[in-house]
């Protein structure tokens, strides 16, 4: 067994408490992987074709949300509806072109020939949704959290359009709530108060754990992740670090309870992952912190230790692992 590397600095007590877990009940639905469905009020919003297109762009890029481009489409030319210059044809006072609005350099760099017509053509509504999704995921929009963000700020140099984008994004998708989450949270809150141990923990429960671990019985932080998924189901595997890819990403605005929290020395690199905890939904999380404390009920949103050091969240999936 690898021994998992969990944080080392301490974070203020919550109490705790009794957790609503507002985004699913325990009979939701499994997540299906996508992250999130359209709501009503998209599908008479986007037109059929653009919806497809938008669904099946998102898939090139795993982590983006098909309601990140959508929202993108919808700003900049309302799904190619729009009368403006440089959406059918021509460019725009700024040189865009497309219902996409890409800029001629820009595009030489990212268009696709998503139709296969033997060009990649910036007014056609296919092949621009996927050059978006081409220059997104170049911009690691995929990550999500604030790599999202800033990937939507390259799109549009503007703080005011990113906000745009992601209110428009939200407003689009549903969440396909999943009821696996749910019951990870609800069998990690059963030990809260239980001591941290170094590589102590795993699919069984708490364990004694090694080197100064070796007399505490309790759990590491992805020993306390691990057991948690296990009651609900889902084998992840056993090290913080590993756990980074037992699903897909999710970005930061469509976090759910029971997604993973990855905590690392340099955000931008998941090999350098020391920590990981369960997203309790309301800025909140439950995890295992360091040695000496207790798995406990934590900030998230609003710690700034926690937030500079934010590598991204993962949605466990079904797949063969077993403990190591």
């Amino acid at each position: 067994m690898r021994a998992a590397v969990c944080g080392a600095a301490a974070l203020v007590a919550a109490p705790f408490l009794l957790i609503v877990l507002v985004a699913a009940g325990p009979d939701a639905p499994a997540a299906d992987g996508l992250a999130e469905t359209p709501t009503a009020s998209a599908r008479r919003d986007i037109p059929p074709d653009y919806l497809r297109w938008y669904l099946a762009a998102a898939r090139t890029c795993p982590g983006l949300s098909w309601s990140v481009l959508a929202a993108i489409g919808k700003t900049e030319s309302d799904h190619g509806r729009s009368t403006l210059p440089g959406v059918r044809s021509g460019e725009n006072h700024a040189g865009a072109g497309g219902p996409m609005q890409f800029l001629a350099a820009t595009w030489n760099a990212y268009g696709v020939d998503a139709n296969d017509d033997g060009r990649a053509d910036r007014y056609h509504p296919a092949d621009a949704i996927h050059g978006a999704a081409r220059y997104l995921c170049a911009h690691r929009a995929g990550k999500g959290g604030k790599r999202l963000e800033r990937a939507i700020w390259h799109y549009n140099h503007s703080e005011v359009y990113v906000r745009r984008v992601l209110a428009q994004a939200a407003a689009y998708a549903q969440s396909a709530a999943s009821g696996h989450g749910v019951l990870a949270v609800k069998a990690a809150l059963r030990w809260l108060g239980t001591p941290y141990s170094w590589g102590g923990g795993g699919t069984r429960g708490p364990s004694y754990g090694i080197a100064h671990g070796a007399r505490i019985k309790g759990f590491d932080c992805s020993g306390l992740t691990q057991y948690a998924w296990a009651q609900a189901g889902v084998p992840i595997d056993r090290v913080a670090a590993d756990q980074y890819d037992d699903g897909p990403h999710i970005p930061r605005h469509q976090l759910q309870p029971g997604d993973l929290l990855f905590f690392a020395h340099n955000p931008a690199n998941p090999a350098t992952i020391h920590h990981v905890a369960l997203y309790l939904g309301q800025g909140r999380m439950i995890h295992a912190p360091h040695t000496g404390d207790v798995v406990r009920i934590a900030p998230f949103a609003g710690d700034p230790y926690r937030q500079r050091q934010y590598a991204g969240a993962t949605r466990p999936a079904s797949r063969h692992t077993t403990d190591r």
